[in-house]
This record gives structure tokens, C-alpha cells and sequence, in this order.
């Protein structure tokens, strides 16, 4: 019997007693657009309605408290919420650590963000700047949690040594199958950090459960975290189509489905997907794969026609054991050097705030896929062997740590 979902700050919003230490400290928010509550009031809105709650500031990640930002390295302001008086801290704007000053602000920070389930998410590596900060300045942290909407699936490979970033905020695999609530716990025990830390957990959350294994079909709005994250089929392919972000490949953004598909004007799709057919049809296992051709209004391609790909983690070809979208996209790159070696796949640019490695390898935690991909001779067992390793590694790590 599935029993019906309650996040974090719903249980915090109905129970005056998990509030109750709360009472006559000065507390803060860290919240983005998707920090909503059953009813879709933002959770800076329903905190400060509370009579036995004070609130006397409110933090925003990459993209704003409310949703300000499109694209990545565009920073956000601090200003004054207009509505509630309080301060309100971009923690991606001129710094990505919060300052002495800002927790200065606050006794109390309540942590309420929507998380993909995947390591380059930027949320992650701010929930660890927050709990480190706290740990030196004396301040509490409390995670509001939520559904990590890809689910419990482990895939692809650990960050490195060396390789922690904005985008990499520790050795854990892409897909990481944790909560932002679990995160915390694993932060503190791999940081060793001193900090008062704690989660209201959910209750009614059935990761395994279909048809939404992670995410509650049917009982909660999707609200985008960010602004190219628009629903729950993006979400489970973003462990593997995030990667295209250190390419020349269209992601899709300026589509309206970012993160779903890829592309360019320059590939034949359909030689592609034939050539990942034929050299690991297992890695292709679980979804469906579709032809398509498409035109960016913006961002990489922008006007050009794109012959690409979609993939399709929803309907009756999803299975949510079976899926492996870090394997997929690798596959996509593997094949598309196989039919053009001399193609330029790899993006030279600044990728949040890092411009002497390159996106791919910062994405990845390493520049192991890279080589891999580039390498004509590197065999498939290979990448798997390694892959496989690092994720028996991790399902041993997150031991103890699990809430659900």
C-alpha cells in the first residue's frame, strides 16, 4: 500500500513541535523556484506565516530564490525581498561561499531544495559550502528533504582526487541515488565536519515505487529547479545528457526539451544511433531512442537545423532498473567519434568558473571518459570494469547513511 507523500517542509509547516526549536531563534531559508509546498505556496511564503517563526534572512543558489537566471555563470544579486523585508543572499553571485556577514544573519538555516539525483548539480556543492560554513561559525543546518526524483540507481564514475569544483563537490558518482537529506549526513562524515546538523525526513517516500520511482506521479506538481530542468523524463536522463554541456552537441536548450535530446547540424543521427546499436545495444537498455530534428532558438546552434536524438525515459519502453543514461551518452560520443574521428566534440570554454581544464573532464570528475572516448582502441569492457567498480564503491559508502 502506498501511503501518501509528505516533503520536509510540509511536516515542519504541519507540526508545531518539530518547530519547536526553532522558536525565538533567528532562522533562515536556502530555497530556489521548485521550493514549493503540496499547495504550491513557495516555502519562503509559508515560513514567514508562521506566528512562532521568525525569519530573518534567505539564501539563493545558481539561479535565484525565486527563479531569476537562465543559463550557467549568470549571477544572481543580493537584494531585499520586497514582500517579507529580510535580506536575501546570492550564494552565486559575487560569492559562492557564504561570508561571515551572511551567517551572521541567522541561528538556524533551513535547507529546502529540489535536487536531480546527479553530482554536477550545483545545489549539492552549495549544501556542502553551507554545512561547512556552519560548522565554523556555530550555526545549525536543518534539510527540509525531498525526493531525489531519478530514484535509488547508482551509475558512472567517482570524482577523482583533485577534481572537486562547483560542478564536483566530492568523490561520489554522477547519479548518486541519495536525498539532499542523505547528502548532508555523507558530507559530514567525509568532511569530518562539527555542526549541528538535522533532517526533517520525509514520510511516504517510496523510491521504488511505480510509476514514478523517486518522483510522486500523481500526488506532486513538478516545479523546475532550474530553468532547463522541466520535468521528470529530464530529470532521469540528466546523468548522462548533462555531459553534453562540455560539447558542441545542442543539449537542447532553446527547445522545449532541454536535456532530453541531442544533437547538431553537422551529424547523421540516424548512422549514429545504428553505430550505438552495434557496439553496446545493452547500454541503450530501458528507454527508447527516437530520430529527431530540431532548432534552438538559443545557445549552442542557435537557428541551425539539428539532426539529432531524443531519449525517451517515460512510457511503456521505461525501465527504471534498466536504465543507465551515463552509459547512454557515453555510448553517443563513443559512437559519434567512431563515424567522424575527427569531429570536434569536446567544448573549450569556461565551464562554471573553471577555464584551465576542460568541461568535459570537470563534468566527469576526471578526464578518464574523455580518453576513453578518444582512445579508437579502448574496448567497452573497459569503461564498464571502471564504471562498475566505482559504483560497488559507492553503494558500500552510502551504508548508514540512507534515511528510506
Amino acid at each position: 500500500m502506498i501511503r501518501p507523500i509528505q516533503f520536509g517542509i510540509d511536516r515542519l509547516l504541519a507540526d508545531p513541535v518539530l518547530r519547536r526549536p526553532l522558536v525565538g531563534k533567528r532562522v533562515a531559508l536556502l530555497a530556489h523556484p521548485a521550493s514549493v509546498t503540496a499547495d504550491l505556496t513557495h516555502s519562503l511564503d509559508a515560513l514567514a506565516a508562521l506566528p512562532d517563526l521568525r525569519l530573518s534572512a534567505a539564501f539563493g543558489p545558481q539561479h535565484g530564490l525565486r527563479g531569476d537566471k537562465q543559463d550557467n555563470m549568470v549571477e544572481s544579486p543580493d537584494f531585499r525581498d520586497p514582500l517579507h523585508g529580510i535580506p536575501v543572499f546570492s550564494l552565486y553571485g559575487e560569492v559562492r561561499r557564504p561570508t561571515a556577514a551572511m551567517m551572521d544573519s541567522f541561528d538556524i538555516l533551513l535547507v529546502d531544495l529540489q535536487d536531480l539525483g546527479c553530482r554536477i548539480y550545483t545545489f549539492i556543492t552549495t549544501l556542502r559550502y553551507v554545512l561547512e560554513a556552519a560548522a565554523r561559525h556555530g550555526k545549525s543546518v536543518w534539510v527540509l528533504d525531498r525526493p531525489n526524483p531519478a530514484g535509488r540507481p547508482v551509475e558512472g564514475l567517482t570524482l577523482r582526487d583533485g577534481w572537486e569544483s562547483f560542478v564536483g563537490a566530492g568523490a561520489m558518482p554522477m547519479r548518486h541515488g541519495l536525498t539532499m537529506g542523505e547528502l548532508g549526513h555523507w558530507f559530514i562524515v567525509t568532511l569530518k565536519l562539527d555542526v549541528d546538523y538535522r533532517v526533517i525526513e520525509m514520510s511516504g517516500w517510496q523510491p521504488g515505487a511505480a510509476p514514478g520511482y523517486g518522483w510522486p506521479l500523481g500526488e506532486r506538481t513538478w516545479i523546475n529547479p532550474s530553468p532547463n530542468a522541466p520535468n521528470l523524463w529530464m530529470a532521469r536522463a540528466y546523468a548522462g545528457t548533462v555531459m553534453l554541456e562540455g560539447t558542441t552537441l545542442s543539449e537542447g536548450r532553446g527547445t522545449t526539451r532541454p536535456l532530453e535530446i541531442f544533437g547538431a547540424p553537422d551529424i547523421d543521427a540516424r548512422a549514429v544511433l545504428a553505430e550505438m546499436h552495434a557496439f553496446a545495444p545493452h547500454w541503450l537498455a530501458g528507454c527508447k531512442l527516437r530520430e529527431i530534428w530540431f532548432e534552438p532558438t538559443f545557445h549552442k546552434h542557435a537557428g541551425k537545423l539539428c539532426n539529432g536524438i531524443q531519449i525517451h525515459a517515460e512510457g511503456p519502453a521505461y525501465d527504471h532498473a534498466a536504465f543507465r543514461p551515463w552509459r547512454l551518452q557515453a555510448l553517443a560520443f563513443k559512437a559519434i567519434r567512431r563515424l567522424y574521428p575527427d569531429y570536434p566534440l569536446w567544448r573549450d570554454f569556461a565551464y562554471e568558473y573553471e577555464y584551465d581544464r576542460l568541461a568535459i573532464d570537470l563534468i566527469n570528475g576526471s578526464p578518464l571518459l574523455r580518453e576513453w572516448v578518444d582512445d579508437p582502441l579502448a574496448p567497452l569492457t573497459a569503461m564498464d570494469a571502471l564504471a562498475q567498480s566505482d559504483e560497488t564503491a559507492w553503494h558500500a559508502a552510502q551504508l548508514g547513511i540512507l534515511l528510506y
